[in-house]
């Protein structure tokens, strides 16, 4: 079993009750819909408004909070749920950077039927990235809920000021107080999941076991008079989507001694040796392939796929592919087909292409690459692979100096992957008619080629494949058939044949419609296109916890019957539930 490697150093505990409750900080769906919060002195926030923006920037980050979207009509919640928060830095064996762990325990904690949720992030955002989902099934059931932001989050370090996060969301210098994360590089801004010289992809599953451990000592903490928590008197459930999913699956393969009593995934980064493909694979080849190919006719309608400002650099894709003996054709029409050609035959599908159009014209290939290449080859954040950088920028993108005002809200309301809150990824590009060509060009080498370089970073996505898990471990799986950024056909589906094939069973539900993001539901074409995930999540929550508590059978494997909204609200029926 993983264990504490450190000592964790203080923990941080706090009551939020009377306006200040544990799942919306008070702000409730009302808070949550509306602007953030702001803060009193945009330099210098309190801990306590820190929070409550986190919270807020994450909801919107997760879930459709929008009027036509159902949710807290018909799916979800956010009633008020006082309690305790528990907090810390924790270290696995041989980090250079802790992961943040955090863990909520409700006042209506329920000691009678004990139960923890464990909840990594989801993406690389900060410690709240859960909360949308296990905070929202669990805190109002009485369950308790840790979170980890699995070694990545948003407690970016400014080397220009020499600052960093501490434990309570606030900024400090360096050596004034314990950080999140600390780099040496002399200038910019550096990212905790690029720069921390750690592999946090290779070690989601033991943050996640970790976390577990911390939460079943803070509910010691908090109950002496009930203690010991432990895995036989406390379910303890983890739950997680996209990379978080990934996470919990990487868990489940680790956990051959029972610490879990059962694991959700929604829309997993998941492989296994084998089966499937890693996500930097076909991450890097979206990024260069698809400029060209959505050009193709058939995308027309397609969100994204048409943005004015976007199609020069997109028609310039196919000549450079051209140049390259990557694609066929004298023209824009031609290449786009040969592009869409080489994405069919990889494994892609037309509608998950149309649905990926999004991350192309937000330029999230480019971003999660650059990222994860870092990552990948414990680059500091002033050695980059392919020349990219990350750096404070202003209104003209010209790298700055960051002030006071952007590094405050960077803990509260970043992503964890530039761009974004004053932060921009720079480098890896020219000033040719398609200038992001050259870097994406450089990451794609790095999995296809033979240098040294290449031959390390391919060793680092090996060691992120998942293992089979235990035989008794109950795993229930969801993912949408639209998502464009982790495609199922590639993700989910090889997962699960990989577990058939070792003599496993999961639940395993296909969902028709949805995409991999329910907060792109509020733009343009996707809400009318496109049903939320996480309805699924809290259903595979229910049907796990009737499992667990009254011994129902799992429910099994299906295919759901949804269909899309278009112009109107979403209605119950058309979830297919």
């Amino acid at each position: 079993m993983t264990t504490i490697h450190r000592p964790l150093g203080d923990i941080r505990e706090t009551a939020h009750r009377d306006g200040d409750d544990l799942l919306s900080a008070g702000l409730g769906s009302s808070g949550l819909r509306a602007k953030p919060p702001a803060f009193a002195d945009a330099a210098a926030p309190t801990p306590h408004e820190l929070r409550r923006r986190a919270i807020h920037a994450n909801w919107n980050g997760i879930a459709d909070l929008g009027p036509l979207g159902g949710y807290g009509t018909l799916y979800g919640g956010v009633p008020n749920v006082p309690g305790r928060e528990y907090q810390a830095f924790a270290w696995i064996p041989g980090a250079h950077s802790p992961h943040r762990v955090l863990a909520q325990i409700p006042d209506a904690f329920d000691a009678r039927a004990r139960c923890l949720l464990i909840a990594p992030a989801s993406g690389s955002r900060g410690v709240y990235g859960a909360i949308a989902l296990a905070g929202a099934w669990g805190l109002p059931r009485g369950c308790a809920v840790v979170y980890t932001d699995k070694g990545a989050g948003t407690g970016y370090f400014d080397a220009d000021s020499q600052t960093g996060v501490r434990l309570d969301g606030a900024r400090a210098r360096r050596g004034d107080a314990p950080l999140e994360f600390e780099s040496a590089t002399g200038h910019g801004v550096a990212i905790k999941h690029a720069h921390s010289g750690d592999h946090p992809e290779a070690d989601w599953g033991r943050h996640v076991l970790q976390a577990a451990q911390f939460g079943l000592a803070m509910l010691d903490r908090a109950f002496p008079a009930a203690a010991p928590f432990t895995p036989s008197n406390t379910r303890v459930i983890a739950v997680g989507l996209s990379n978080g999913g990934g996470a919990v699956l990487q868990a489940a393969g680790l956990d051959q001694v029972g610490l879990l009593s059962g694991v959700v995934a929604l829309e997993p980064n998941v492989h296994v040796d084998g089966h499937g493909r890693a996500a930097f694979d076909y991450v890097t080849e979206a990024a260069l392939y698809l400029p060209c190919a959505l050009l193709d006719v058939r995308f027309d309608a397609a969100p994204f796929a048409r943005v004015p400002t976007l199609l020069p650099a997109w028609r310039a894709r196919g000549a450079r592919l051209r140049e390259a003996g990557l694609v066929a054709g004298g023209d824009v029409a031609a290449q786009s087909a040969s592009a869409l050609e080489r994405l069919f035959a990889a494994g892609w599908d037309e509608p998950t292409l149309a649905t990926a159009a999004s991350s192309t014209a937000f330029d999230l290939w480019r971003a999660v690459g650059a990222t994860y290449t870092s990552a990948y080859l414990r680059a500091p954040a002033d050695a980059m692979p392919c020349g990219f950088r990350f750096a404070a920028v202003d209104a003209r993108g010209t790298a700055v100096a960051a002030d006071a005002a952007t590094r405050a809200a960077w803990w509260s309301d970043a992503a964890g992957i530039p761009p974004g809150n004053g932060v921009a990824l720079l480098g890896g590009s020219d000033a040719s008619d398609d200038p992001t060509w050259i870097g994406l060009d450089g990451l794609r080498a790095l999995w296809r080629g033979d240098s040294a370089e290449a031959l390390r970073l391919r060793a680092s996505v090996a060691a992120t494949a998942a293992a089979v898990p235990r035989a008794d471990l109950p795993i229930l799986i969801a993912q949408g058939e639209g998502d464009g950024l982790l495609p199922i056909m590639f993700s989910s589906a090889p997962y699960v044949q990989a577990l058939a094939a070792a003599g496993r069973a999961p639940t395993y539900w296909r969902v028709p419609h949805a995409q991999h993001f329910d907060a792109f539901l509020a733009l343009p074409g996707f809400g009318e296109r496109h049903v939320p995930l996480l309805p699924y999540g809290y259903a595979a929550l229910d049907a796990l916890w009737a499992h667990l508590a009254n011994g129902t059978a799992l429910p099994p494997s299906r295919r759901f019957d949804t269909r899309p909204r278009g112009a109107g609200a979403l209605e119950r029926a058309m979830l297919g539930m």
